[in-house]
């Protein structure tokens, strides 16, 4: 794919959403920590009906500390691998308060030592919370990045680094939030929806499904 076409797709995705976010409910940075490390495995809408009822009680390190872990379960039970995750936030937890002062810290380093946080999580909170232009790869942008053609790759580090270089500068903020949201309600895994695509004419997919 040439730098034409990606700029053309990316020219199109911001037209229909001039201003992409993320589907997690936060309020902070903190918040949205929580909520990205609940959601691996996990869909957001899943992971907002656990949040919004832990959120008003605990918010910050020390409140969801104060839970301990029976508490914070209660609150996570209906997420996937809630006692692995409610004993990685408790960790986090201990950490920020510890390293950070209580804050989420502003670095991919310091966000990957956090127990529970690895690279995807990190350019999450860099993009989303601090504004930075990363581009976290999860399996929905691995795959329409490897679909369209807009950066194939075999990995997801591979698909991101690609991305990083040919996504033109002016999207490049935004593009973790059209990829996935592609990803998630038109370029989906089964059976895209490929007649309702807005970039069907400029995607290299060869199997994409007819027009009725």
């Amino acid at each position: 794919m040439n730098s034409h076409t990606r700029r053309e797709i990316f020219t199109r995705f911001k037209a229909a959403n001039p201003h992409p976010t993320t589907e997690l409910a936060y309020g902070s940075p903190f918040e949205l920590l929580i909520a990205v490390i609940l959601s691996a495995q996990a869909t957001d809408k899943g992971v907002n009906l656990a949040t919004r009822k832990l959120f008003p009680k605990a918010n910050t390190p020390e409140k969801i500390l104060a839970l301990g872990e029976a508490g914070l379960r209660e609150f996570i039970k209906s997420i996937g691998l809630y006692k692995t995750k409610a004993k990685n936030i408790l960790a986090t937890c201990a950490m920020l308060i510890e390293h950070y002062g209580g804050e989420v810290p502003r670095t991919r380093e310091q966000l990957e030592k956090l127990p529970g946080v690895g690279r995807k999580t990190a350019n999450v909170m860099l993009n989303t919370a601090f504004g930075e232009p990363t581009i976290a790869v999860d399996t929905h942008i691995f795959r329409v990045s490897n679909r369209t053609g807009i950066a194939r790759g075999k990995t997801v580090l591979e698909v991101e680094q690609k991305l990083l270089k040919c996504v033109p500068e002016e999207f490049r903020h935004d593009a973790h939030h059209w990829l996935i949201l592609h990803g998630r309600y038109v370029c989906v895994a089964r059976k895209p929806k490929c007649p309702a695509c807005i970039i069907n004419d400029l995607c290299e997919y060869e199997d994409k499904t007819p027009f009725l």
